[in-house]
């Protein structure tokens, strides 16, 4: 069930959708408390083994600074397929997948040299002579090989080429680490920091969450969401029961209301959405988009997981990270980013607000003078089975550019990147990508934003306030976790 489709520089604000629900708040685990016993349990082996010595050569030697990049890069790979959840599927079970691989990497890494606090795996010694490369190997492929297989829907047999690939990495990994106690330590830190965060996360709430519901009640009135054209069923409407994993509900910073429907702003965003999103096709709806703002629209459809996480491998890289600070780095960003559709679905469904698609169609119900109905409006892309507000989509951008700006000490680094859902030929991988460039996080995080409103599927209100819903998010995320030791 695919939710989406799909140079340079930015536009402005003023000319310019997203995934985005549930109504239980859950708390977040206490994650010291409940991972001791599993981590001594789990280390009890290696103590037997007297694998606890250290070896005389220093982990430092063993890093290779791309560890954790390589298989932030394997993950979005093996999640990447026709039927599997990227580049456009199902971000919500790609972000919990990256977080909980994130957070197994960096314990594992942090069990062989405590830079920063870990988020599970809260050993009493280090291992300093284990491989930090098995250990990075053995987290990533414990974590993918069993979250894929644990997909909902047809999404488990659709990612089964993500599994094997996952597999053919692994493998692949280990072959080039030299046999020895090094190495097995590396692997048994790797999977015990898997084993830990996939047991806290067991019991989170996602497995029990069904993937659509067809009879999730509609609304009638003017505002209130209703199914949007060709999806006859709501998406993960209970997202938002799911623990978070630095919120300490769901709701912690659930924005206030959307504007009400007879109001003059809302006239305003749709109006703006109307006159730029639909499809532009000859005989459909016409668009007053320009080349570019098309370009923007279908560059940023591509879920948020796979490319704020494309990003900063690109500002790792630019900026020579190594081994550890790329484990904190992608720890945090994940962590946030899984928190923010958490977040945004408890919101969207609390509100249930109408999409533009909808909005536009039946503008004749509204009572608002300053809007007209278009009962053929149609979106540049299939609107997301999800409510409108707030943007899930521009909540991700908000969350990524804050944590990649608290980390890097400066929103001001200038990068580019590629999109898997630009039309063929432009795309990653094709022989003459498009890349656009930017020069801070903040300038693409507005450009992801605007970008929902130039596809038809958001108002700006929605992205306006999904942004900062995922600044504070991300903030929180920089501020109470995976803190430097020292």
């Amino acid at each position: 069930m695919a939710l989406g489709s799909s140079r340079r520089g930015s536009i402005p604000a003023h000319q310019a959708g997203a995934l985005g629900g549930g109504r239980r708040r859950p708390r977040a685990h206490p994650v010291g408390a409940m991972t001791r016993p599993l981590t001594r349990a789990l280390l009890v082996g290696f103590i037997a083994a007297g694998v606890l010595a250290a070896l005389a050569a220093s982990a430092n030697a063993q890093v290779r600074s791309d560890a954790v990049t390589a298989w932030n890069e394997n993950a979005g790979e093996a999640m990447t397929g026709p039927m599997c959840l990227s580049p456009t599927n199902d971000p919500i079970h790609e972000s919990r997948i990256y977080a909980v691989m994130h957070v197994a990497i960096h314990d594992a890494l942090n069990a062989i040299d405590r830079r920063s606090r870990p988020y599970a795996l809260a050993t009493q010694r280090e291992l300093p002579g284990a491989s930090p490369d098995a250990a990075v190997a053995a987290a990533a492929r414990d974590v993918l090989v069993t979250l894929l297989e644990q997909l909902p829907g047809n999404f488990k047999a659709g990612c089964a080429a993500g599994v094997a690939s996952v597999e053919a990495d692994y493998a692949a990994a280990l072959a080039a680490i030299p046999d020895g106690t090094a190495k097995d330590q590396g692997v048994y830190l790797g999977r015990a920091a898997a084993a830990v965060i996939l047991a806290i996360r067991a019991g989170d709430g996602a497995d029990d969450i069904p993937l659509t519901d067809p009879s999730y009640p509609q609304g009638t009135r003017p505002g209130v969401w209703r199914f949007t054209p060709g999806f006859p069923f709501a998406f993960l409407p209970r997202w938002g029961e799911v623990t978070p994993f630095v919120l300490r509900d769901s709701s912690q910073f659930r924005p206030g209301p959307p504007y009400a429907v007879t109001g003059r702003r809302y006239a305003a965003d749709f109006n703006e959405v109307k006159d730029l999103g639909g499809n532009g096709l000859p005989g459909g709806t016409p668009s007053a988009r320009t080349a570019e703002q098309t370009e923007i629209a279908r560059f940023w459809v591509e879920t948020s997981p796979l490319q704020w996480n494309r990003i900063a491998r690109t500002v790792s890289a630019d900026r020579g990270l190594d081994l550890w600070e790329n484990a904190r780095l992608f720890g945090l960003l994940n962590i946030a980013l899984a928190d923010g559709y958490i977040g945004t679905f408890e919101t969207k469904y609390h509100y249930n607000y109408w999409r533009p698609v909808t909005a536009i169609r039946a503008a004749d119900t509204d009572g608002n003078p300053k809007t007209s109905a278009d009962p053929t409006w149609t979106p540049l892309v299939p609107t997301p089975p999800i409510p409108d507000y707030d943007s899930g989509h521009s909540v991700e951008g908000g969350v990524a550019a804050q944590v990649l700006t608290r980390f890097f000490g400066t929103d001001r680094i200038s990068f580019e990147t590629c999109s898997l859902t630009l039309l063929p030929g432009s795309a990653c991988g094709d022989g003459s990508p498009v890349l656009r460039s930017y020069t801070s996080f903040s300038q693409a995080r507005e450009e992801n934003g605007v970008s929902r409103i130039l596809v038809g599927f958001h108002f700006r209100k929605a992205v306006e306030e999904g942004i900062k819903h995922g600044r504070k998010i991300g903030n929180l995320a920089v501020n109470r976790f995976l803190r430097p030791m020292h």
